[in-house]
Parts: C-alpha cells; structure tokens; sequence
C-alpha cells in the first residue's frame, strides 16, 4: 500500500474477493448470497462495496434503512435489495426505488398493503421475518394465519422470502438454542407456505451461521461482518482479509518531561521522561473516548504504541518512548497487522462498532481488486 499523508480508510476490493469466495466456498452452488451493506458496507464505503458485490454474482444486498437503498439505487445498482427495517413513513420513496421490505409486525404489514394498493402494485415483493428467539423484530406463530390471510388474496404483494435472524451463531454454548432457532424457523416457514400455496426462499444464516450450521443453508445465507473480513472466531479470521485499514500520521513529537501531563483534564502524567506523538485522529473520526489512558494502540514501523491521556476530538497522542519514528511517518490504527477486532478488544468492544464508528469525513482511498 502506498504511504499516506493525512487519516484515510483504505478499501482493498482484493481482500472483498477472497472474502466473498470464501464465503461462497463453504455453501452450495445453488444457495444464493446476500451481502449486507448497510451502515456505509460497515463503515466503509457503500457504493463501492455493493458495485463490487454486485460484480462478483451477489444475488441480494441488504440495508437497514430506505434511505441507504435509494443511495444504490441512484448509483446504479441493479440487483434485489433488501431493507431490513423499513419504516412505513417511507414505504412510498421504498417502492419509487424497487425496493424489498422486511415485513416483521402486523401493523407494518397493513401499512405496507395500504401503500402497494393506493400506488397499483401488483406482486410487490415482501419479505416476512419471524421471531425466533433474538427478540428484536418479527413475527410469531400466532401471526402465521394472518400472515397468509392478508397476503394470499390481496394481488398487490407477494411474499418472495421468509428469514429469521440467529442470537449466538457463533456462540459454541448457545448451541441448542441456535439449533432450537432453526427448528422453529423450520416449522414457521413451512406452516405459512401450506396456507399460501407457494413456497417463498427462506434464509436464516449470518457470517457465523455460515461456518456453524451448514445443514441451515435453506435457500439463501447473509453474510455482512464477514465480507469485510470478520467471521467472530479466530480460525475463521485467520481465512478471511480485512477489507478496511485505517491510516494516519505522526503530525508533531514532544518530550514529555517526568510530572508533566498530556491532554485534556490531564489525564495522564508522566512518571519519568517519555516521547509522544500526536496524530490527527479522534473521537470525531470514530476512535472513541474509551480507548484513551492506554487501552488503545496504534502501531508506528511495526511497534505498539499506547495511546496516553483522553481521546481528543480530532487528535490523540501516543507514547513513542523507544519506537524509531519521526514526525510524517505513516501509524496504522487497524487493518491487517492490528485487526479491527484486537482493537476494539482493547477498550471492551467489537470490531463492528470501531467499523462503523469510522466517520464519513475519514478520506477513503480503493485499491481495485
């Protein structure tokens, strides 16, 4: 990768590709693949992430919200997209734009119904999520009559996919429990299709799933952490490339004498002589609070340094006592080296909140596959 000279994300499309086969590798030719996009393609670029995934043979993406879909849509994406959180003030800009809403309550079903038949739909393709343990969003089994009541007859939807979403796939002690999850999802699907008389593609398999459950392909599997390079174990990281490197510079060094501090409210003191640097990221870029008083790090020419005092909006400092390095030399906050997974891990977290924390002011730069 070439040098940088300011805080930039860099995409390698490369790493998208050898993740996506992968991925791809470990499911049967004919089950389809649906890539997960939504927030910003987990903080990266969106856009770019869903042409890439669209070119690879992708047969579906998915979205949280309305708008992250009309935004590939007005890009010229062309394949299915899913919304999996559609909210019904936007049902109408939803179908402008061909998009698939996940349908998960009675009350956004009726609304959605209303919208497709005042705007002349005919087979508008829904999408009906069942609730099968993760208690977040979707329907029972108490809705399965429902459900078929108001959609077999109604001309204007039709329903092209059941799924459900699994709490601990990559938990190995939540293993009855996610194999409880599939069952259920099982017996929900196949009670709505008897009652509507055609058989909709039922999908339930995250990254994790993916690897974990095999025999649960059913039709379709979504992947989203681990296209971008994640899979949440660590023999499945080891398979997979990190999509995103995050980058920055040294902008200025200090000595920092023994009993002086660095940084807001002092928050730290220096026991003896040490050397910071200061570089132009912060809590406005994605690095949160929390990584400051040295839980976080970067690494500079190969070597772990500790980030010292509170993280400040737009800069932090690190502790380069020792580490060959000058001002202009390029710091690695994550990517391949530090994966986002080891440093979210120093304050806490997860790799998917440092990734999608990455601010849209962060300049990205793509490395073509």
């Amino acid at each position: 990768m070439s040098k940088v000279g300011e805080t930039t994300l860099v995409l390698d499309l490369s790493a998208l590709e050898h993740n996506y086969n992968y991925l791809r590798s470990k499911i049967k030719p004919k089950t389809k693949f649906l890539g997960v996009v939504k927030a910003f393609a987990y903080g990266s670029d969106t856009v770019t992430i869903a042409r890439e995934l669209e070119q690879l043979g992708a047969d579906y993406l998915a979205v949280a919200y309305v708008s992250e879909g009309m935004l590939l849509r007005n890009a010229g994406v062309k394949i299915p997209i899913l919304v999996l959180h559609p909210l019904a003030s936007n049902f109408e800009d939803l179908i402008v734009h061909r998009l698939e809403p996940s349908i998960y309550s009675r009350n956004i079903l009726n609304q959605f119904l209303e919208v497709a038949k005042e705007k002349q739909q005919t087979d508008y393709p829904i999408h009906i999520k069942f609730n099968t343990g993760l208690n977040r969003l979707g329907f029972s089994e108490d809705d399965v009559d429902f459900i078929a009541r108001e959609t077999k007859h109604s001309g204007c939807i039709k329903i092209v996919s059941t799924f459900s979403h699994l709490a601990a796939s990559e938990d190995a002690n939540e293993r009855d429990f996610s194999l409880l999850q599939i069952n259920s999802f099982k017996n929900l699907s196949d009670a709505l299709r008897k009652k509507i008389g055609y058989t909709p593609i039922r999908h339930m398999l995250n990254t994790s799933g993916i690897i974990n459950y095999p025999n649960a392909q059913f039709e379709m599997v979504r992947s989203g952490i681990g296209l971008y390079g994640y899979g949440n174990q660590a023999e499945v990281d080891s398979q997979l490339k990190p999509v995103a490197t995050l980058k920055t510079i040294i902008s200025q060094i200090h000595e920092i004498k023994a009993n002086q501090s660095v940084g807001y409210n002092r928050a730290f003191r220096s026991s003896n002589t040490i050397k910071s640097a200061t570089l132009p990221i912060g809590h406005a870029d994605g690095i949160g609070r929390q990584y400051g008083k040295g839980k976080g790090f970067v690494v500079i020419n190969g070597e772990k340094a500790p980030i010292v005092g509170n993280v400040c909006m737009d800069m932090i400092m690190v502790d380069v006592t020792g580490i060959d390095c000058q001002e202009g030399d390029e710091v690695v906050v994550f990517g391949s080296d530090n994966s986002a997974e080891n440093f979210a891990s120093s304050a806490n977290t997860i790799s998917y909140e440092i990734l999608t924390a990455i601010s849209q002011r962060v300049k990205r730069v793509l490395i073509e596959a």
